[in-house]
Order: structure tokens, then C-alpha cells, then sequence
């Protein structure tokens, strides 16, 4: 059977994500300080990274920070530093935002050189974590997993989970119609992102939104053959209703990060049960840059 390009950078993130650990106290200097009123911007996968670290900092109580997709930041908002994270270095956005701001910046990218790396003040090349594949698996996570180790996280507890998410049997999760991802706090970000994954591999009907929100609407898509995947903990009465819908409930208490590895693995094997390449998802490529 076929292994594709994503598969093989899928499987490698334990091991990324302990190099990404080694790897930080060189680079923290560079990062924000304890303290900072801070903006992290990014497009695609790097704009949900960009969510789950403001969520992380200011969950870790390490200064107030915000969130921005590139085309939409908010130059009238004073900040002290500006987060930038993308994969290519050569998106669009991203690049305008470094060259209108002044802000003091931090880009983390994965190509030395990269046209990011003209404008910013810091940057940090995480080129162990690139990838062939159009869709980012490891890469996305590894920019995260940086960001949440300099707020304090031990990484070899997300490695520890990540080897069990690999190794995991997704019973059905690849042959039902619908999935519903679902976060609260930071792990919002990874619904999204995960939503992104099945979207971008598999052509699949997939949504996400926060956790308590998904009564206000959503939850009326619910039903046999349909799921619900829900990253961190669950409400129960929120699991009681969910399971009342019919439809197949995905939880896990695995470290968010872990838990989106079945999630890659999942849209990965949708694409496949559809006859679909996920290496060569349908009019997407690496980078988008904007003429």
C-alpha cells in the first residue's frame, strides 16, 4: 500500500518535537518577554498556531496577547513585540504586515534566507521541522510546540502522547459523513486546524467551533454517522447531548497537541477511502504568494 509524503512527516513528530525542545534555549532570547503585550500573526495552519499560542501565553499568565490572520492586523493596536510564524517564509500577508509595522519581531519560519527574514528583527529557522507535503502536520506543531515550551510546557509529555496518538487504531473515524471539531481555550486553535487538515487532504465536510458554542446551532447537524471530536476536556452534560444526537464521539486525554495527530492520521485516511492524493490536495500549494 501507498505511504504518502504527509504519512512519513506525520509519524516523525515525537521526534521533531523533542528536537524542537533541545533546540529552544538558543532561540528564547528571542521570543517575548514574560510581561509583553504581544500580536501573533499568521495564514492557514500558522494562523491557528498563532490562536493556540495567544491562548497558551495568556492562559500561563505571561502577558496579554492577540491573535491576527495576516491580511486582517490591526496596525492602530499598540503591542511590544510582533509573533510572525510561517512555514515558507514567503506568504503574502505576512510580509506586508513585517514591512508596515515597527513593531520589535520575531518570525519563525523553516527557510533560511526567506523573504520574512529581510523585515523582521529576530529570526528564528526551524528548518529540522520542514516539509515537502502541502498540507503541514509537523511543521504546524512544531512552531506550537516551541512556543508553548517557552510558556513553561514540558514537551516530553506531548512526545510521550504524540507516540500513543501514532499508534492508536481510528476505528471508524475515516468512513463517517461528518466531522464537528470542537476546542475550548487554546485547544480552539487545534479544532480549527483540524477542521483545516480533513478540508485541505480529503475534500471532507468538516466544521469546528468552541466547545459550549456548538449548542447555539451547530449541534442540529449531529447525528448517526456524523462525529464529533472534541480536543480537551468535555462538559458532561455537553457529552450527554452530543451522545443523544447519534453521532460518534471522539474524545481523549491525550495532550491537545497528541490528540491532533489522530486527527491528521484521520483526514489522511478519508482522502484515501475517497481515492483522493493528500499529497497533492486539490488547488492548493505550498505557498501563496499574492501578486
Amino acid at each position: 500500500m501507498t505511504q504518502y509524503i504527509c504519512e512519513k512527516e506525520l509519524a516523525t513528530q515525537p521526534a521533531i518535537w523533542r528536537q524542537t525542545a533541545e533546540f529552544l534555549p538558543s532561540v528564547a532570547h528571542m521570543l517575548p518577554a514574560h510581561g509583553a503585550k504581544v500580536a501573533a500573526v499568521g495564514c492557514g495552519s500558522s494562523w491557528f498556531m498563532s490562536q493556540a499560542y495567544a491562548g497558551v501565553r495568556e492562559s500561563a499568565g505571561n502577558g496579554e496577547t492577540d491573535f491576527y490572520a495576516g491580511s486582517e492586523f490591526n496596525y492602530d493596536r499598540k503591542y511590544d513585540h510582533l509573533v510572525v510564524i510561517t512555514r515558507s517564509g514567503t506568504t503574502t500577508e505576512v510580509i506586508d504586515v513585517l514591512k508596515k509595522s515597527s513593531i520589535p519581531s520575531t518570525v519563525i519560519t523553516a527557510v533560511a534566507g526567506s523573504p520574512v527574514t529581510e523585515h523582521a528583527t529576530h529570526s528564528i529557522i526551524m528548518e529540522f521541522a520542514d516539509e515537502e507535503s502541502v498540507v503541514q502536520t509537523r511543521w504546524a506543531t512544531a512552531a506550537l510546540g516551541l512556543l508553548r515550551a517557552h510558556n513553561g510546557f514540558d514537551l516530553e509529555i506531548a512526545a510521550k502522547d504524540a507516540e500513543i496518538a501514532l499508534a492508536s487504531d481510528l476505528g471508524g473515524l475515516a468512513n463517517v459523513e461528518q466531522i464537528s471539531f470542537l476546542g475550548t481555550g487554546w485547544t480552539i486553535a487545534l479544532a480549527q486546524e483540524a477542521g483545516l487538515k480533513t478540508r485541505e487532504a480529503a475534500q471532507f465536510w468538516s466544521e469546528a467551533y468552541p466547545a459550549f458554542d456548538y449548542r447555539h446551532g451547530p449541534m442540529s447537524i449531529a447525528q448517526e454517522g456524523r462525529a464529533v471530536w472534541v480536543f480537551g476536556p468535555l462538559d458532561a452534560k455537553l457529552e450527554k447531548e452530543i451522545l443523544a444526537t447519534g453521532a460518534l464521539l471522539e474524545k481523549s486525554s491525550l495532550d491537545p497537541m497528541a490528540h491532533l495527530i489522530r486527527a491528521q492520521r484521520t483526514a489522511i485516511e478519508i482522502a484515501k477511502v475517497k481515492g483522493l492524493d493528500p499529497d497533492h490536495p486539490r488547488g492548493l500549494s505550498r505557498s501563496i504568494i499574492l501578486s
